[in-house]
């Protein structure tokens, strides 16, 4: 890596060993970090074009549009959509007991935070006055459609991230969906049949893709009943899908490749740092790795470590590039202070510190999907067993959205109860305010309950 040049200067290096381009803001303060800081091309709007005409197929024709685009893009066509039961039951029989505990463990981590740290008071009430109270209610939604992708990474552990929070929001009917695998018969990937099974969720549905929102959103009849809320993380017509859908069904988000943002300083262990930027951009050619530092030191040796922990990954050629791509880097900062300011603009997916007070600095941080504390706080951690979630907002969408919690599966309900007088009280101000707003019949309403039979004003 190349650190030569002025700071301030803002120079894009590269040399032919070097993974990560280099970004120097040292001596920089722009109004907008977000300017500068890498970011991957994710074109939805342009994906639309393509995933429109598919949800439509599926609207229209159910069962043998799942047909036509699982041969087209899955290359094998299910003979049951549905998962029968048995293939569900035999998938959690042929996982050996290793893996099995590990799973066990996540889910039971994942549903003490969902049932502690997200639970709210289902019920809530506020006295405004003598005989004026409003209610506030958090119902679950009734029914969920939860995504799982099985393209590049058959991601089992999404399985669990989405039905623990939805269990524990009281959701009463859950459906998954998962792309099927030839070389698993058509179904989906075993493993994620079996953390099905583990947590009970027998309506499972090999269909992959934008048409498996679409299915989730508009139901196919004798298939699969419409949800009302879709969820989980997927590729990028999956995101085009849900985007399309958004008011035909409810969404989580439309979340993007991975993101991980490392801030370290000169007391970081280069080589952990470069495994957990390596970890990440395993996702997707598009995943994004970004290191924030003040050390041109630790950059360097970060850098090396990339390069020499690089050729023993099986996956090096879909991590050259992701590392390699205009969306990871090595952002240079003068210090704390400028580190702060961009790692808020970036607001990342994911966000590991590796500092001096490493919980002081995350404390100050306003814009991230999770915080990953200290050097034994790994994003991979937090990928299976750490108890949170993880999916979460991606492209900076952290700087005004959160993660898939047990709360993401519920509603909010305003329960409105006024008597005679607690109404009468404010009575002849909201008729003032509905004239105001030249809406006659609001303010009649209000009249009417105080004894005044006028005709709408």
């Amino acid at each position: 890596m190349s650190l030569t040049g002025p700071p301030g200067s803002l120079r894009r290096s590269r040399r032919l060993d070097v993974v990560l381009r280099t970004i120097d803001v040292r001596g920089l303060r722009p109004d907008d970090y977000a300017a500068v800081v890498p970011r991957a091309q994710f074109d939805v709007a342009a994906a639309l074009t393509t995933v429109v005409p598919i949800c439509e197929a599926v609207r229209t024709r159910g069962e043998d549009a799942l047909r036509e685009y699982s041969r087209a893009f899955d290359h094998v066509v299910p003979e049951s959509f549905r998962v029968p039961a048995v293939a569900i039951a035999e998938a959690l029989d042929q996982m050996d007991d290793p893996l099995r505990a590990a799973v066990e463990e996540a889910i039971r981590r994942r549903r003490v935070v969902a049932e502690t740290c997200e639970a709210e008071p289902a019920w809530r009430e506020a006295e405004l006055a003598p005989g004026a109270r409003v209610g506030y209610r958090i119902v679950p939604v009734r029914r969920v459609g939860l995504y799982v992708p099985g393209g590049l990474a058959p991601l089992a552990s999404s399985v669990l991230m989405n039905v623990v929070p939805a269990q524990a929001a009281g959701v009463e009917s859950i459906a998954v969906a998962s792309p099927p695998q030839a070389e698993f018969g058509g179904m989906p990937h075993p493993v994620v049949l079996a953390v099905c099974a583990l947590l009970g969720v027998d309506e499972v549905y090999a269909v992959g893709g934008a048409q498996a929102v679409a299915m989730f959103a508009y139901g196919v009849p004798g298939l699969c009943p419409r949800v009302d809320l879709v969820t989980g993380p997927g590729n990028i017509y999956v995101v085009a899908a849900k985007r399309a859908l958004r008011g035909v069904v409810g969404i989580d988000s439309e979340a993007g490749p991975s993101e991980i943002c490392v801030w370290a300083d000169d007391t970081a262990n280069a080589a952990w740092v470069a495994a957990d930027l390596i970890s990440q951009a395993e996702h997707d050619p598009l995943a994004a790795s970004v290191l924030v530092t003040d050390s041109p030191g630790l950059a360097a040796a970060v850098d090396a470590e990339i390069v020499a922990q690089l050729p023993a990954n099986p996956l090096a050629e879909r991590l050259g590039h992701s590392l390699g791509g205009e969306q990871s880097g090595i952002v240079l900062v003068d210090g704390p202070d400028q580190a702060l300011a961009v790692v808020d603009a970036y607001a990342a997916e994911h966000l590991e510190i590796h500092t001096r007070d490493a919980a002081g600095n995350a404390a100050r941080v306003r814009n991230a999907g999770a915080i990953f504390v200290g050097p034994y706080s790994p994003v991979p951690l937090g990928d299976y067993s750490s108890g949170s979630t993880h999916v979460l907002p991606t492209g900076g969408a952290a700087r005004f959205s959160s993660g898939l919690t047990r709360r993401s599966f519920c509603r909010d309900v305003h329960v409105i109860d006024y008597d005679a007088p607690g109404l009468a009280a404010i009575a002849a101000g909201i008729i003032r305010f509905a004239d105001a707003e030249h809406l006659p019949g609001h303010a009649h309403a209000i009249a009417l309950r105080q004894g005044d039979p006028g005709e709408p004003r």
